[in-house]
């Protein structure tokens, strides 16, 4: 049996295999060079028109036009009986008896109704199983390039992950299970290929607790969304670890001697912390539940912090903290519904007619017309993702730039954001006091204080980040030092080669 670790993550995801001495990193982007990674991010589109709408929608519709078509007869033979002249009488006649074949012309009503509702549908009326069994799908920088091209012509879904631990109904999971179906079945032909054996088990990475508000409900919600998503995709054998106690088991390798670690995953939609006794001489055994000494975790991840700084630097560029002419703010929804790429809801909200027009009406009570401009651009032209990424590549500059000039042309001809490294602190602040109180949070579960500290994930790389850690949390600790994007994959790899 041939298993590979995948690292199903919120803003990228990673496939492994490790044949029990080295690991191997699956190619899973044609468009990027060099890199291990995939966006997470789906774009589900049509090349051509919308598919046709459903059965029930299509007999409503029907009922409808007979509901006219009846309309017509009655008004039709009143003029027969009303009318005095022969020839007029043959006329309405003849009008009676077009009528009555329309209205039993069943297929043609429906071809009729099909192209009502076509021409009058928006692809956001869609819904989300609707567009899911009958779109094309486009993953990683295809997807995403396909978004910016024609924005219109589909839906990008920015996270998946972060939709399975949040109230769903039954269509609603059964599209979040087609869509991740499609996507892991997209990294088993990869690896399959370069492989070049047949793969049928894996290893996924799991947030200790999935996004949501439903507590162990809706853990148990997301595990078997990914579970059926596994199952659909061809894998015939697949279980769950979670993504710290992953990356304990890649850095465990690198041990000499037994010790106790606290493992820091901050990813990009959830940080994870666990505390664990590691020795090499166990990096063999399937079941480590002993080893581990205390584990939790919450929504804090790299996408809220590039919420934050759109919010801190972007969004004051485009009319937050305006004052309309009745000394009220402008709306401060506009800006965080803007950013709402993880919530479908709240984006579709945001995208919608009304909403710009209300955005509109706003711009004419404002004393600074052009910076609102600018949000409408990105409601009308539907940029969210696009400004949100964009606030993520200021992130990841800014880890090693004192300041940054941000391109945001795609929204206005010149416009430049310049950001230094103290706003973006200033952004994250609120985040990292969250972050921190999860540390505390698990080195107060355990039994045993860690004598090493490994911090994982994206956000490591942040020098802020870090600093902020080490400076009353762990200070005294030795480090690990770890890759920071691949530990948690490659640790899923080891625990797959022992299936």
């Amino acid at each position: 049996m041939t298993a590979i670790g995948i690292d199903y993550g919120t803003s990228n995801s990673e496939v492994v295999y490790f044949d029990g001495a080295t690991h191997q990193h699956i190619k899973l982007d044609p468009l990027v060079d060099a890199s291990n990674k995939i966006r997470s991010s789906v774009f589900i589109y049509f090349e051509d028109e919308l598919p046709p709408p459903p059965d029930a929608m299509v007999e409503a519709k029907v009922a409808q036009l007979q509901r006219i078509i009846n309309e017509q007869l009655e008004k039709a033979k009143q003029g027969y009986y009303a009318a005095k002249d022969p020839k007029e009488q043959t006329l309405y006649s003849n009008r009676i008896d077009d009528l009555r074949g329309e209205f039993h012309n069943r297929p043609a009503l429906q071809r009729k109704a099909i192209a009502q509702l076509i021409h009058a549908m928006s692809l956001d009326e869609i819904p989300l199983l609707r567009l899911v069994e009958t779109g094309k799908f486009a993953f990683g920088e295809e997807g995403f390039r396909r978004f910016l091209k024609m924005p219109d012509k589909g839906r990008l879904i920015y996270s998946p992950k972060n939709f399975l631990g949040a109230s769903l109904d039954d269509d609603q999971k059964k599209a979040f299970v087609g869509i991740i179906g499609k996507q892991l079945a997209y990294f088993k032909a990869c690896a399959e290929r370069q492989l070049e054996t047949t793969v049928d088990a894996a290893v996924i990475g799991r947030p200790v607790k999935f996004h949501g508000t439903r507590g162990e409900a809706g853990n148990a919600q997301a595990l078997q969304i990914m579970q059926d998503a596994a199952s659909d995709a061809g894998f015939r054998a697949v279980s769950f670890l979670e993504e710290p106690i992953a990356a304990a088991y890649k850095i465990e390798q690198t041990l000499s001697e037994e010790t106790t670690a606290l493992i820091v995953d901050i990813g990009g939609g959830t940080t994870d912390i666990c505390c664990i006794n590691l020795a090499a001489e166990r990096n063999n055994q399937l079941n480590r539940n002993q080893d581990v000494l205390s584990v939790t975790g919450r929504r804090l991840g790299g996408m809220d912090c590039d919420k934050s700084l759109v919010m801190k630097a972007l969004a004051p560029e485009m009319g937050l903290g305006l004052k309309m002419t009745n000394g009220l703010p402008v709306p401060p929804t506009y800006f965080s519904d803007m950013c709402a790429v993880d919530n479908i809801p709240a984006l579709t909200r945001f995208f919608s007619d009304d909403y710009g027009l209300d955005i509109a009406q706003t711009k004419s009570i404002t004393s600074s017309p052009e910076q609102l401009d600018r949000l409408l651009i990105v409601q009308e032209n539907k940029l969210s993702a696009r400004v949100v990424n964009s606030a993520r590549m200021a992130k990841e500059l800014l880890s090693t730039k004192e300041t940054i000039m941000l391109p945001l042309h795609y929204i206005e001809q010149g416009f430049d954001v310049k950001i230094t490294q103290a706003v973006f602190e200033q952004s994250i602040q609120p985040w990292l006091s969250k972050v921190k109180a999860l540390v505390v949070e698990c080195l107060e579960k355990t039994s045993q204080q860690p004598e090493v500290v490994m911090i994982t994930g994206g956000m490591s790389l942040s020098p802020i980040v870090i600093d902020a850690l080490y400076e009353t949390l762990l200070t005294g600790l030795p480090k690990l030092e770890n890759d920071a994007f691949n530990s948690v994959c490659e640790g899923l790899a080891i625990q797959a080669f022992k299936f």
